[in-house]
């Protein structure tokens, strides 16, 4: 599992999810049908192209709901691959309940988080060689932050701040709240020193405010491109510059081509669509 991700809190995440199908009976389905000694080999297969994320989590929920020694795991692609409709992602032997009782926590889990993968490698092959950056936000699924950013940065995607401990981003409210940028800022730098600061403005005066007051990174808050181009000369390379608010994939490369240093996204995790992808029962 990626090192950036918490084991413990995975495990018990996947463990709540499970919990969640089987609300502490049993797959009564499975159960009917299926012979309790009966073992079968399944296939994860990818229904559509795109880019995996979360073989390792769909691994997990396997191995959690038919026990670590009784499934067998093989796995045909990384995380972060590109692959085609029809390719087989990983195969599972194993009890046939078992394999079927984990099904669908393991296709919801895997599914969304290669659709945030996909949709991440195409924002990122729009701007490739303009030199910017694409980066998440927090507009994410509740619980679901760790295991989306990943998602992201398997489609070469980069993270922006986890929460709101770990960076400070002054936003409009802020502003106002505490009486003006220069403001805003010299009471998070004073409160925080050692902390990164980001300062959103919605126009190119406010951006050199901030400039002025000493923000080294500036997100640049639903402006069209001649004011993004704007900005860009003005700051003259004193800060770093983000791009932000109603971005689309088909305008990605002219906002990147303006000299921004990063897109900010919250498409990627808040919109993405699933990526198809079934687990079948191979025929004995």
């Amino acid at each position: 599992m990626d090192d950036t991700l918490d084991k413990q809190w995975v495990e018990d995440l996947v463990r709540a999810t499970i919990e969640e199908d089987l609300a502490g009976g049993v797959d009564v389905t499975t159960t009917a049908t299926v012979e309790p000694d009966q073992v079968s080999v399944a296939e994860l297969v990818a229904r559509a192209d795109g880019v995996v994320a979360g073989l390792q989590i769909a691994e997990l929920v396997l191995r959690l709901v038919a026990g670590k020694e009784e499934v067998e795991i093989e796995h045909s692609v990384a995380d972060g691959a590109a692959v085609k409709a029809g390719d087989v992602l990983m195969t599972i032997r194993g009890k046939t309940r078992q394999l079927l009782t984990a099904e669908r926590t393991t296709l919801n889990l895997l599914c969304h988080l290669s659709g945030v993968a996909t949709l991440t490698r195409r924002w990122v092959d729009a701007v490739d060689g303009t030199g910017a950056v694409i980066r998440d936000t927090r507009k994410t699924m509740p619980l679901l932050r760790s295991l989306e950013k990943y998602a992201v940065r398997c489609g070469g995607g980069k993270n922006h701040r986890m929460g709101l401990s770990d960076a400070a981003l002054i936003k409009d409210n802020h502003v106002i709240a505490a009486g003006g940028v220069a403001e805003a800022f010299r009471l998070v730098r004073k409160a925080y020193p050692d902390i990164s600061v980001e300062v959103e403005v919605d126009s190119v005066d406010d951006a050199l405010i901030a400039v002025e007051s000493g923000a080294e990174l500036i997100l640049l808050d639903n402006m069209a491109v001649p004011l993004l181009r704007e900005a860009v000369a003005k700051v003259a390379g004193r800060a770093r510059l983000e791009a932000s608010g109603g971005l689309t994939l088909e305008a990605a490369r002219e906002v990147a081509e303006t000299g921004v240093d990063f897109l900010a996204v919250g498409a990627l995790t808040h919109s993405a669509p699933v990526l198809d992808i079934a687990m079948d029962l191979q025929e004995t």
